[in-house]
Order: structure tokens, then sequence, then C-alpha cells
């Protein structure tokens, strides 16, 4: 299935757009940008050159995905999240040559009104609470809230908080999936490893 694009937005030459992926009204896409299939980008959007967008990716009304960021498969950008990519810009002095890269794990979420300081990574299943302000690299499976964000508790794949019992393990209370705390990091353990133990 092609790429559906509303007749309103622009998507120049030399952008690569996988099957399916949708191009809502207004939005711009810039030539060089590279989305997966599945995608769906919404009203205002705005996508860089030097973009990597994976599969099934949802990026919400009126966010702009700058150079240098990677959204890896089944990333969500809620509305009117902020990304950026110089750490210290100002508009008389060009640092096109500063851009700090930044990149998305997969499945994780970016809350409405959230901002991304540029330069770090966050983990895959991450939860970025809406208006939160992520200046520093963020953990798997981390739910992250304030300003500047700070971690205070952990959200299984299914976007469901984890209670942890005092042996350090959880179930997801929608899938039932296993999650152990080891060392400080939250992991998903399939069902080999579930079996095992």
């Amino acid at each position: 299935m092609a790429p559906i694009i509303d007749p309103s937005a622009i998507v120049d030459a030399g952008a690569v757009l996988g099957n399916g992926t949708r191009v809502w009204h207004f939005a711009h896409v810039c030539s060089g940008a590279r989305i997966g299939a599945g995608c769906s980008l919404g009203q205002n959007v705005f996508v860089a050159s030097d973009v990597l967008i994976g599969d099934r990716v949802k990026i919400q009304n009126n966010v702009s995905v700058y150079d240098a960021v990677v959204l890896d498969d089944d990333v969500f950008c809620g509305p009117s999240m902020v990304f950026t990519n110089v750490y210290n810009p100002r508009a008389a002095v060009t640092r096109k040559n500063e851009y700090r890269p930044t990149r998305v794990g997969r499945g994780a979420t970016l809350g409405a009104n959230c901002t991304v300081i540029c330069g770090v990574s966050i983990g895959q299943y991450a939860f970025i609470a809406a208006g939160a302000v992520v200046n520093r690299d963020v953990a798997d499976y981390a739910l992250m809230a304030g300003v500047p964000a700070r971690q205070i508790g952990w959200m299984g794949r299914h976007g469901e908080r984890l209670a942890f019992s005092p042996d350090g393990s959880a179930l997801c209370p929608h899938t039932g999936e296993l999650y152990l705390i080891r060392h400080g990091r939250c992991q998903l353990l399939s069902d080999a490893q579930a079996v095992s133990i």
C-alpha cells in the first residue's frame, strides 16, 4: 500500500516513506528524511532531512522532528512535544555542525508537551509524562516525570505501570508479562527465561 499524503502536505523529492504511512494536513517532510512503514504524521508535523523514523511510529499534531533525531519502531510522540538538536542555540551564531544526536528506543512514549533536550538516548518502552523535560539518558521501561524529568517508576510494554514485589519481580496487569529488576535495570523475561527461574 503506497503512502497516503494529504494534498496540503509537502513531501520533498528525495524523502523516503514506507508503505501505508500517512502524512496529514500541512505536514512537511524534507528531502533525505527516511520514514518507515505504517507511520502516522499528524497535522503540522515537520520532519527534517537528517531524520530516521522506524515503522509504526505515531507523531501527533504540531511536532517538529529536527536533524540528528532517530525514532525506532513503535515510538509515540504526543501532541506538541518538542525535540531540540543544538544545546546552546543563538540566532546570531551558526551551530549546524554542533547538532547532538537524540535516539528514542523502540516502543517509547513521549507525552504531550514534553521536551527532549538534544544528545540523550531514551530507552525502549520508556514512558515520558506529559510536560516533562528530559535532559539525560533514560533507561528501558523507565517512567519519567517532572522538570527536569526524574524517574518515578517503571512501565511495561503495554503502557501499564509496574508494581514490583520485594523480590524484584512484577507482572503486567494487562498482559501477565513478567519483569525483573536486576542491578537497577528493568528487564522483560521471555517465556523461556521465566520457566528457568
